[in-house]
């Protein structure tokens, strides 16, 4: 009989042992993900204040040549204000909002031909566009991370120390329903 509950004992060791190692590599296999999460937000986060600092030298070149834009220039102000506070949700609607003001000042950039053809702005223009690419693969890189994440709180069993430990789902970084319209194509 020693043997045997020598055996049981054993057993019932291992179990716990393994129960425990189980819940201490999915804890910290959530942390991995929750941090590859922020790590991605950080990144966009660096992009987005390049992108504010480059906007008020873009605004200044612009000031003279574009005094009938007044609107557009205000609104380009107004979303980058916005741009670095608030929630994932908050910024990334800023975001968009800026992205579509600074394709209208490119676009109005048109009609002033002193203007698209001043060095500073060019320069400019190609960083801001530099930036915005950049922002979007790192958009695309956070969304990946925030898909691991999410899909790892919601799978079994994971779901259950993901809903024990406090590990909420983050939200996606999505583009503006303005821009998932069908481009129109117009030639004069």
């Amino acid at each position: 009989m020693a043997v045997f509950d020598l055996a049981i004992i054993g057993c019932v060791g291992l179990v716990v042992i393994g129960g425990i190692l189980y819940v201490v590599m999915t804890y910290n296999r959530l942390i991995t993900l929750r941090n590859r999460v922020n790590n991605a937000w950080a990144q966009i986060d660096v992009q987005l204040k390049r992108r504010y600092d480059l906007i008020p030298n873009l605004v200044e070149s612009v000031k003279g040549y574009m005094k009938h834009e007044k609107s557009i220039l205000e609104n380009v102000t107004k979303y980058r204000a916005q741009l670095v506070s608030g929630s994932v949700e908050d910024r990334a609607k800023a975001n968009n909002m800026l992205s579509q003001a600074l394709k209208s000042i490119f676009a109005v950039s048109e009609n002033y031909p002193k203007l698209a053809a001043n060095e500073n702005f060019k320069a400019l223009q190609d960083e801001l566009i530099g930036t915005e690419n950049k922002i979007s693969y790192i958009r695309t890189a956070y969304n990946d991370s925030v898909l691991e994440y999410n899909t790892s709180c919601d799978q079994f069993p994971s779901s259950i120390f993901a809903n024990m430990f406090g590990f909420a789902r983050n939200k996606y970084f999505e583009v503006a329903e303005a821009e998932k319209a069908p481009v129109k194509v117009k030639f004069d």
